[in-house]
């Protein structure tokens, strides 16, 4: 399929506790990003996944953005996607239900997304701010764990909806900080979710994963089965407590305690050198310390297996296993470079393990630094800024294409009068909240010049080349 207009360039802002980072990037006639400038700088304003300092995180941001500058001087940037993340984010599953007036003619986008602007009028405590609302599975009448209900025909269309909130004063932040910047939130996605989306393959979506990001301030867990989101949670423990844990064990300075665990730390501490030391530097003419190897392991197993602790729990708690979790655990974020954390995650948790990389939605030319876990979150909000900007033109391109008719913003696959069912089928809304005229405080304001989202099945978010693998069909179904 010829391409009508030329790739826009976008761009993913991470946010972090240790670290900011901006990449912008394009896609390939392939379907592949090309890294068009990148830029880092270290955070100093965050905590924890939360803005807590405006103006230090603010220039954290602008540093970014000059050294994306300085990698690409021809970048021009306005507007970005941006993760979200943090302990204050938590979720809850409801139920939907809409009764249809006119029974006899087929369910379209319209009802679809009406049922989901009624979950954003769902209860949530004082002070919080629904930031999406994901359909799971329909249902029409009597019939459940329907993925895509555009096209049938029935009484009463239904979900249930995986409900993402977040403390309203850390969104306003958030979106401070960008705009002080300079810069337009374009949308604000969850960091577990964007980094699914630079990781996960069709294949791990149908067996099913659990994503878990460790970060700087939090590790966050993103669990996917039959297909679909089934739960989210934030774990309050990342990188920085390892750190903190061995500066405070050790008794040495945080950059050593960073450097140290960078380059010699393992997440086993039966794998470590007993008689291996590390000679620190002493402080104003005091004698070097020698720290051992096998003692920083031993800090570093103690952390590990604490958040990975809190994976089994949340796992066990949606009742997930082995079974239900074939894809087994995908390790991603700037903490699953430890070394032996793999052993360990599959010793505590019982599953398969493997680190996630971004490297395979990259051109064959990328910088092998951004192939890195560590901007698996940055990698996946462009993707997510993609699956927008082809939600809101592809629809329209392929209008007057043969044998495709149009439902809404959602293109349904007609073959000789029967409605033919993609093996990913377009259900879940994308990652990032679109907020309604009740949403009131707290909004963003970007919101009003938002396009509105529709209802696309989740692997939209997680697999960059889906977009390919649609077109590939629908050229099969045309010749």
């Amino acid at each position: 399929m010829n391409q009508q207009k030329p790739q826009p360039i976008i761009v993913g802002l991470d946010i972090g506790t240790t670290k900011i980072a901006a990449i912008a990037g394009r896609k390939n006639e392939f379907g592949k990003l090309e890294i068009l400038g990148f830029g880092r700088a270290n955070s100093n304003g965050v905590q924890h996944g939360m803005v807590l300092n405006i103006d230090q995180t603010i220039k954290a941001i602008q540093m970014a953005l000059e050294k994306c500058y300085e990698s690409n001087p021809e970048l021009e940037i306005s507007e970005v996607y941006v993760g979200i993340a943090g302990h204050h984010i938590k979720s809850l599953q409801t139920r939907g239900d809409i009764v249809r007036q006119d029974t006899e003619d087929e369910i379209t986008q319209s009802e679809i997304d009406r049922l989901v602007e009624d979950q954003y009028r769902t209860y949530i405590p004082l002070g919080d701010q629904i930031i999406d609302v994901i359909p799971q599975q329909f249902t029409v009448d009597n019939h459940p764990n329907i993925a895509n209900p555009i096209g049938y025909s029935g009484v009463k269309v239904g979900a249930n909806f995986h409900i993402i909130t977040g403390d309203k004063n850390a969104i306003r932040n958030i979106n401070r900080s960008v705009e002080k910047s300079g810069l337009k939130t374009k949308d604000l996605v969850l960091q577990p979710l964007a980094s699914a989306a630079a990781v996960m393959s069709e294949q791990d979506l149908e067996a099913g994963v659990a994503i878990v990001d460790i970060g700087g301030g939090t590790t966050d867990l993103a669990v996917f089965s039959e297909g679909v989101l089934k739960y989210t949670a934030v774990i309050p423990f990342g990188g920085e407590n390892i750190t903190n844990d061995i500066k405070l064990g050790l008794g040495v300075l945080r950059t050593q305690a960073e450097a140290m665990k960078v380059q010699f730390g393992s997440a086993l501490s039966e794998e470590a050198k007993a008689n291996t030391f590390i000679t620190i530097p002493g402080l104003r003419g005091m004698a070097p310390k020698e720290i051992s190897v096998k003692n920083l392991a031993n800090i570093i197993q103690a952390r590990m297996s604490e958040i990975m602790d809190f994976v089994s729990y949340h796992l066990k708690q949606v009742g997930l296993d082995s079974r239900s979790l074939n894809g087994g655990i995908i390790l991603t974020g700037g903490g699953s470079q430890l070394k032996h954390l793999l052993q360990l995650t599959e010793y505590l948790t019982g599953l398969n393990a493997r680190i996630g990389l971004p490297n395979e939605h990259l051109t064959g030319d990328y910088n092998e630094d951004l192939a890195m876990p560590m901007y698996s979150t940055c990698i996946g909000l462009i993707l997510k800024g993609y699956n927008d900007y082809e939600n809101k033109y592809q629809p329209l391109e392929s209008a007057n294409t043969m044998g495709r008719t149009i439902a809404g913003p959602v293109a349904v696959d007609v073959v000789n009068d029967v409605v033919v069912e993609m093996p990913v089928d377009e259900t879940i809304l994308v990652p990032g909240q679109e907020q309604t005229s009740e949403e009131g405080e707290g909004k963003s304001t970007e919101v009003n010049v938002k396009p509105r989202k529709t209802i696309k099945n989740f692997l939209d978010n997680i697999k960059s080349n889906l977009i390919g693998l649609f077109e590939e069909e629908d050229d099969k179904e045309l010749k």
